[in-house]
């Protein structure tokens, strides 16, 4: 399995790469987080070509909040579901301010990417910024979420 790949600059990836984390950054300014101020987009493109994107929608009862990656995925779902997932990427910021947090996809995202992955047949690759300002490059959510549980965890 390939490994994961790291960059100093969001200028050092592949250009549909940074293009998806620049519409990744466009949704994370439609965030509903008024409680955590941490503002986080997604973006991804699919086998022709769409771009669908969508960000965190917060709710005062937090177990009832929804991360930038699954509104993203279930919308594609709903609106494209004949097609396959090529490549999303997530980026964040703190409200009101400019510069990009750190912002991988949580457990949850990992284990909804995963699923995603097995009913299109097909790995999605990651674009994320990791705690030390480098820009990560998965080549698949199966590679940043080890030991996971499948369909094939049910049949036993």
């Amino acid at each position: 399995m390939k490994s994961l790949e790291y960059f100093n600059h969001l200028e050092d990836l592949d250009s549909e790469s940074k293009y998806l984390a620049h519409k990744a950054k466009e949704a994370a300014a439609h965030a509903y987080a008024p409680y955590s101020k941490f503002c986080v987009g997604a973006a991804l493109i699919l086998d022709d070509g769409t771009i669908v994107s969508g960000a965190n929608q917060e709710n005062a009862a937090y177990p009832l909040c929804m991360c930038a990656e699954r509104v993203t995925l279930y919308a594609t779902a709903s609106q494209h579901p004949e097609k396959k997932i090529v490549k999303l990427a997530v980026v964040a910021h703190k409200k009101n301010h400019k510069d990009l947090s750190s912002a991988t996809c949580c457990g949850s995202c990992r284990q909804v990417l995963l699923e995603f992955e097995t009913r299109q047949n097909k790995a999605i690759e990651l674009i994320m910024l990791g705690p030390d300002k480098k820009w990560i490059k998965a080549p698949s959510a199966a590679s940043i979420l080890p030991l996971s549980f499948s369909k094939e965890s049910l049949d036993n």
